[in-house]
């Protein structure tokens, strides 16, 4: 069986059309969600995009892979999807990036794997690396006869001065998006596929990934007018106020991060800006469906879509203007609820929608299991696979995990902020249907009651009256944290008899 991952990069769970959204064009995942199984309660373990990675591509929570930030090694002793797939026959393939820092031991100091977190997992053949500065992608344009020397440049407004919020296209056209330019290329080396051996491909598009711009038609395929309200306080001031780490965000969140060429911070965007973000967000992502669309269609047309698992997923979310920021990171549930789409071609779950809490760690132990393979490692997620049989197992967990880490090691900004190490600057999130419980290392806990405040506007972790929640939630995190320690060697035992080893 073929496998074909696809991962986008900072898409909102709620942001498609199968989800029930009113406004965004997904018309090709909405039928790839009709073919197989969608789970609408997915999230992320990590922001940003290396510790979101190493989670999925290992099957392990941030405490064991120890992928922090971006620039954070991943150690070498882990094992991870690509290798795994080297194991079960397959040449795993990418078309795209990882964000994978690879691990520095016994390399010289001058190694030009030291140089950045934009590595490629250990495992792929990079058939296309398209790392931040897109290279690959503006020499293509170049062939075109579009002269774009430079990433930077590349995204600034056509006809509107450079870090204006408005609907202006880039100088680029929709056939000629770094999503169009992935989209081919894989295209190209499908049709070097014999047929003789099923095939492994990886396409990791960048976008809905800022900045913010997108060509027409999509550009104006959304009205700001329309985009609907944003979850979030009084003002930015008021925001601040809810916690430390709010306010440390909003005081250096830039807004050149979101639009090229833009100054200031994000919290100064005016409301009618944020309604263009929001509105140009939701344009981008009709556009890399519109590419899945066509990488879709180059499956089934060379007879191989009935022999094809297809996953698509993202990385992590999209704050999209909800809390006065854009961007990932923290504890709100937009940073972390991202979509996730599986299509089995071996089982019977059709046009399923699964509610229960899965986790992008899941997503490692499910391939391989595709792939009859066993891990080197063991791995804190779950295989989906009885979701995709129809038979959700009776013991599913109630609630989903993820972590966040604020620690500058290079720059010791947040250090110097906060007064604290490196070590003390990291969150724990417990989240189950009604409550939500935030443990900071060093900084005030955060308890939410979602049944009232969705928006986890209200504090209740000094409330006397939920006390016991309180810490009932800690004790799950406590506990939770207890049971996924690295289990790896600690599941073997060394006896008389050989070695023996359990799988959990």
């Amino acid at each position: 069986m073929n496998i074909l991952l696809i991962t986008a990069d900072q898409w909102r769970g709620d942001c498609t059309g199968y989800s029930g959204h009113r406004l965004v064009k997904t018309p090709h995942l909405d039928a790839l969600a009709a073919d197989g199984v969608a789970f609408l309660n997915h999230y992320a373990q990590a922001a940003p995009c290396s510790p979101a990675r190493a989670g999925l591509y290992t099957g392990l929570y941030q405490m064991n892979n120890r992928v922090c930030r971006n620039g954070s090694p991943l150690a070498d002793r882990f094992d991870n999807i690509a290798r795994a797939a080297r194991r079960a026959g397959y040449d795993p393939t990418l078309f795209g990036y990882t964000d994978v820092s690879p691990d520095p031991t016994g390399k010289a100091p001058d190694d030009p794997d030291n140089l950045t977190y934009e590595g490629v997992l250990p495992g792929f053949t990079a058939r296309v690396k398209l790392p931040e500065h897109e290279k690959p992608w503006l020499s293509w344009l170049r062939s075109q006869g579009l002269e774009l020397h430079d990433h930077a440049r590349a995204h600034l407004p056509v006809g509107v001065p450079p870090g204006t919020v408005s609907a202006a296209p880039p100088a680029y056209s929709a056939d000629q998006t770094q999503t169009a330019f992935l989209t081919g290329e894989f295209i190209r080396w499908l049709g070097e596929q014999d047929g003789d051996r099923p095939w492994f491909a990886h396409v990791s598009y960048l976008r809905p990934h800022p900045p913010f711009i997108v060509p027409a038609p999509y550009n104006t395929l959304v009205s700001p007018d329309e985009v609907g309200g944003f979850v979030r306080a009084a003002s930015p001031e008021a925001e601040a106020a809810g916690h430390p780490l709010l306010d440390f965000a909003l005081r250096f969140t830039g807004k050149d991060h979101f639009i090229a060429g833009a100054e200031g911070l994000v919290r100064d965007f005016t409301e009618a800006e944020f309604r263009q973000i929001k509105a140009t967000y939701l344009g981008m992502i009709a556009e890399v469906d519109a590419q899945l669309g066509r990488l879709f269609d180059a499956v089934k047309a060379r007879g191989a879509w009935d022999e094809t698992l297809v996953v698509f997923t993202s990385d992590h979310a999209e704050m999209l203007g909800d809390h006065f920021s854009f961007g990932k990171g923290g504890y709100f549930d937009g940073s972390q609820h991202i979509p996730l789409i599986i299509r089995d071609p071996r089982q019977g779950a059709r046009g399923a929608r699964v509610e229960a809490f899965t986790e992008a760690i899941d997503i490692f132990p499910t391939l391989l299991e595709a792939m009859d393979v066993a891990s080197a490692h063991h791995p804190d997620g779950r295989s989906l696979e009885g979701f995709l049989l129809g038979a959700p197992p009776t013991d599913w967990r109630d609630a989903v995990h993820w972590e966040f880490d604020f620690r500058d090691v290079a720059g010791q900004s947040t250090e110097r902020w906060f007064g604290l190490r490196s070590t003390q600057l990291n969150l724990a999130v417990i989240r189950t249907a009604r409550w939500k419980y935030v443990h900071f290392a060093a900084l005030p806990p955060l308890l939410f009651d979602l049944a009232t405040d969705p928006g986890n506007l209200r504090n209740l972790a000094g409330d006397p009256a939920c006390a016991a929640v309180r810490i009932e939630m800690a004790e799950r995190l406590l506990g939770w944290r207890a049971e996924h320690l690295d289990q790896t060697l600690a599941l073997t035992e060394l006896t008389a008899d050989g070695v023996v080893s359990r799988r959990g």
